[in-house]
């Protein structure tokens, strides 16, 4: 089956803010075997809604809305709906009752009156209650194409689909499709592409999918079945096919990112973490500390922006910072050091390098980093081109993730010089 997107709401045309339950629902709908074809974003105008339905409903075995289910005068979807498929409106007073007792347990006071409209759903529909919100859900069908509402606050949408949408949906599919992410570093999207292209230009099912994200990449491999085992069949020797061709870029497969890699691995071997940031300003530490149970593995670290504070707090040696500039190996090398003995912890990181616009007074160009890690026995330094020209946050982002990478690396027993 088919599925098309229509999220209601005027504040998403002008930017105000990401429209996430269109990621949210394509993903589980794809799950559920549902094919998303169209994602249309329309403004609190009935007139663009309705021509936007009758579009949907020519191309669509199952529409779905997101947003315009509240309680104030440009709440319009449930009328522009009903009026496009010819349904009336009708009063359900035990949602009605509901949503009174929500504001009396929630908010301690009476409901307003305008929250009535919000009680009125299509006739002959099967409603979704929302016990984390006002604005309950619904969906009917009509002439063989079914219509799905569902509010906009995202954890509204996610929770009304979770345990209403999926329910209702599941009712009629006749299969499941089922997906493993590959998540990649150290390996752009065409140089992936270039190595999969045959088993990608040659499968329909299974299938392969490469995406860019921001500083890796990622491969799908997608299966229909009739039944989820069936599907992880068809899948398992792919994975691990285009693991084995990939090699060690491959840093996991439905992995949630490398701080997470890199958490588990310091976890199962018992050993801890610090870091030293210069131009990464923190975003190492934030990124491993944004895990539940980080406090295991990471000891702390500190963020020596200026040649005072590497000098003052961290101890590196003024004549390494005056004879090699801060963006050096040997003040990059003297950070991780430092920094390890400083925090007692068993490994440190050091990130020093030009996040930019600007060269800095050496010469160094912008995206130049030098990224080193000490484990006791050893101390390894790499210097690595973020990108110049790419901005601040990239080059600070990507040379976080090259720490990552690095620390993945030695706890894996992989290759990790430069």
């Amino acid at each position: 089956m088919t599925a098309e997107l229509i999220a209601v709401g005027t504040e998403l045309l002008l930017g105000n803010i990401a429209n996430t339950d269109a990621q949210y629902l394509s993903e589980k709908l794809s799950a559920l075997g549902i094919t998303v074809h169209h994602h249309t974003v329309v403004g609190d105008n009935p007139q663009r809604l309705e021509a936007a339905l009758e579009t949907a409903r020519k191309r669509a075995d199952i529409i779905i809305t997101t947003g315009g289910l509240g309680p104030t005068y440009d709440d319009l979807t449930k009328q522009t709906i009903c009026k496009t498929f010819g349904r009336k409106l009708e009063l359900h007073a035990d949602i009605l009752e509901e949503i009174r007792s929500w504001f009396r347990n929630r908010l301690g006071k009476e409901m307003p009156e305008n929250n009535v409209q919000q009680a009125l759903l299509p006739e002959n529909c099967t409603v979704f209650d929302n016990p984390v919100g006002t604005a309950p859900g619904c969906a009917f069908e009509e002439g063989g194409v079914h219509v799905l509402m569902l509010p906009g606050p995202p954890f509204e949408c996610q929770y009304m689909f979770e345990h209403r949408g999926i329910q209702y949906l599941e009712k009629l599919t006749d299969g499941v499709i089922v997906s493993h992410e590959i998540k990649i570093f150290g390996m752009g999207e065409s140089s992936v592409e270039e190595a999969l292209r045959e088993p990608m230009t040659r499968l329909s099912n299974p299938t392969l999918a490469p995406y860019a994200k921001l500083n890796e990449c990622m491969v799908r491999a997608t299966a229909k079945a009739s039944s989820a085992e069936e599907a992880e069949e068809m899948l398992r020797p792919l994975v691990g096919q285009v693991c084995e061709t990939l090699g060690d870029v491959v840093y996991g497969v439905d992995v949630d990112s490398l701080e997470a890699v890199v958490s588990t691995l310091l976890r199962q071997k018992g050993l801890t973490l610090s870091a030293a940031e210069s131009c990464t300003g923190g975003l190492i530490a934030k990124r491993i500390t944004d895990l539940p149970g980080a406090s295991e593995v990471f000891r702390g670290g500190v963020v020596s922006y200026t040649n005072g504070v590497k000098a003052g707090v961290l101890g590196v040696p003024q004549a390494l910072l005056d004879e090699f500039g801060a963006v050096s190996e040997p003040v990059a090398r003297a950070m991780a050091e430092h920094c390890r003995n400083i925090c007692g912890s068993d490994l440190a990181v050091s990130v020093t390098g030009v996040a930019g616009p600007d060269p800095d007074d050496r010469g160094n160009e912008t995206g130049i980093v030098y990224i080193a890690l000490s484990t006791g026995g050893e101390t390894v330094c790499q210097k690595l081109s973020c990108g110049k020209g790419r901005g601040r946050d990239r080059v600070r982002t990507a040379a976080a993730s090259h720490a990552f990478d690095l620390l993945r690396r030695w706890l894996s027993g992989l290759p990790y010089q430069p």
